[in-house]
């Protein structure tokens, strides 16, 4: 592997980062020290709240204001403009000079840091026009060549684009280009993949590679999941808390973790290679915390000494067993309207003629690429989406025919968990009026008080307690917030329920707690799942089947084991391809590629 420069480009010493509220003070960064060097890619790795994306901004300076300061420590760096400064003490003008030129972000939400009133074009080359002397023309055309960079298809179109006219992954390459715009010396990526596609991700990973080999540029790539960045990074840095619990060469990271909370992270994570089991691990089964926050590691649990054993045998449904679910040529087509009288021109065909059938208490995994019909699909199995034609007999009714009233009561069997539970609840309702809900709707028990004992039970049943009947969706994490939308779904007793992309975004350590909960009430409610997802891992430990979708069709199916093994489309074989595997031998080959692509560009 190709040493470091001799003199790191950003070399962090004892940061201290708080949060100061009427509850107290919070240390959410505690005596953190780093180093990043040229051409070198640094992973911060931790679940939520750990305090890497606080690292983050305390090093661009965007935590400079109540309730947050920077309490202590140094952060110097070498500025092409400045020499060598400490950016906590660098002037506000020149840090903004910085800012933006020398040191770039990537945002985790693109949808959020783009500014919907401007075209995509027009805001990066704001960034041009700030910190060079480009001329408006001149920072277009450098603006569509950061795009034709970014591999975006039709860049003098994207140009023109407005941000909710592109897609989640075309967005991300827009903020890449904004970052690069300025050829800094550090990019920060903060969690740029997140609920990525994995074909879009392993490309977005590839970008930022290829960015930094070609610009020497320094890379602090902040995410939750080590299996992301297992092939991209040089060192990884773990996070627990505010602090730094371990840092690594990736190779000596992945093969000979230290501390418990590292193994913790990488065994939580569902993998291609791993037997079927019946649970997944997480953190708490590799570490005990005492009320000090002293750690230790925990010696082997039930739940470890039960993955050591053979995996349940799956449940045989009979042949003759009538499905509960069976979708007959469905269609779901979208008109394309143009011209002064709005004639339709053409349909977008989201789904397009699908069949498929769902045993009782089956899980059938549903993937594919954004875009590929998978979660229109999905809604239109609740008439959320209305078909365009076919039949979806649930239960021997062909709920494609059913009036209004009919199809109000027909969803208590059939429900829906959505991918972002925070936008799901009502923030002016507590969770527990949020569950008791759909029993009003449905005129479910006698009386409110039986229908919120029923609500406490629900609570307890997903992980949560009583005493959260009475807070509100913001008092909660995204974990617990998906508990609670799971708990609503399960207050009408349904036999089916769509999870919707349902642990797309979460921390790998509550990602698996919440698909060992899914699987545990499958097992006590005999419940069928439509598991809809683009991480084909996840797909695999969940699901009895899956469904291969591309462009509104259902173009393979089988079980994990025959689509994995031997997939019989290409399509099926780029997703499998896609998924970081953060196996040693991938790792070493990966490094072997980095080292190549460096000497090459020198």
């Amino acid at each position: 592997m190709t040493l470091p420069a001799t003199k790191p480009i950003l070399k962090v010493t004892d940061l201290e980062t708080v949060f100061s509220t009427h509850r107290g003070t919070t240390k959410a960064v505690d005596k953190v020290s780093f180093e990043v060097y040229p051409g070198e890619t640094v992973a911060i790795v931790g679940e939520s709240g750990s305090g890497k994306s606080v690292t983050s901004l305390s090093v661009m300076r965007l935590i400079n204001t109540p309730p947050g300061r920077i309490a202590g420590g140094t952060a110097i760096f070498q500025s092409e403009r400045f020499g060598e400064v400490d950016l906590f003490t660098l002037p506000e003008k020149q840090m903004q000079q910085v800012r933006g030129n020398e040191i770039s972000m990537i945002f985790q939400e693109p949808m959020s840091s783009l500014n919907p009133v401007y075209t995509c074009g027009k805001q990066v080359a704001e960034v041009l026009l700030l910190h060079t002397n480009l001329s408006k023309e001149e920072a277009r055309n450098r603006t569509i060549s950061l795009f034709e960079k970014a591999k975006l298809p039709r860049p003098e179109k994207i140009y023109d684009a407005y941000p909710h006219e592109i897609s989640g992954g075309q967005k991300q390459r827009v903020m890449i280009a904004m970052a690069m715009a300025c050829e800094p010396s550090i990019l920060i990526a903060d969690e740029p993949t997140t609920a990525l596609d994995v074909t879009v991700q392993a490309r977005m990973l590839e970008l930022i590679d290829e960015l930094r080999v070609k610009e020497n540029t320094a890379v602090l790539f902040i995410t939750h999941d080590l299996g992301v960045v297992a092939e991209i990074a040089d060192r990884i840095l773990v996070m627990y808390k505010g602090k730094l619990v371990e840092q690594g060469r990736v190779l000596d990271i992945f093969t000979n973790p230290q501390h418990p909370y590292t193994k913790g992270l990488l065994a939580c994570r569902p993998k291609l290679t791993a037997k079927a089991q019946s649970i997944l691990p997480t953190v708490s089964d590799f570490m005990v915390e005492d009320a000090q926050g002293n750690i230790t590691e925990r010696k082997k649990s039930s739940i470890l000494e039960e993955l050591e054993q053979p995996a349940p045998a799956s449940i045989k449904l009979k042949e003759t067993t009538e499905p509960l679910l069976e979708v007959r040529n469905l269609k779901v087509y979208f008109p394309i309207k143009k011209g002064f009288f709005a004639r339709t021109t053409d349909y977008v065909k989201a789904v397009d003629n699908v069949s498929f059938t769902v045993q009782p208490g089956e899980t059938i995994g549903l993937v594919g690429e954004s875009g590929c019909g998978k979660t229109t699909l999905g809604r239109s199995l609740l008439r959320l989406v209305e078909p365009t034609d076919g039949s979806i007999l649930f239960d021997g009714v062909d709920i494609a025919k059913l009036s209004a009233e009919e199809l109000r009561k027909s969803r208590r069997d059939f429900q829906m968990i959505f991918q972002d539970p925070y936008a799901s609840l009502n923030p002016m309702h507590t969770v527990g009026e949020a569950i008791m809900e759909p029993m009003h709707v449905h005129k479910l028990y006698n009386s409110n008080q039986e229908r919120k004992e029923v609500t406490m039970q629900l609570l307890e049943k997903v992980g949560l307690t009583r005493e959260h009947f009475q807070r509100y969706p913001h008092e909660f994490s995204g974990g617990q917030r998906q508990r609670i939308c799971i708990a609503r779904a399960l207050a009408l007793q349904p036999k089916c329920i769509i999870c919707d992309e349902s642990v797309s975004a979460l921390d790998v350590s509550v990602q698996a707690q919440v698909l060992n909960l899914l699987n545990k009430l499958k097992q006590e409610f005999g419940i069928t799942y439509i598991f809809i997802t683009h991480d084909l891992s996840v797909a695999k430990y969940m699901s009895d089947r899956i469904l291969v979708m591309s462009k509104g069709q259902i173009i393979e199916s089988g079980t994990p084991d025959q689509l994995y093994l031997n997939p019989q489309q290409d399509y099926t074989r780029v997703l499998i391809n896609a998924i970081p595997k953060g196996e040693p031998e991938d790792i070493i080959k990966a490094q072997q590629k980095r080292d190549l692509m460096k000497a090459g560009s020198v």
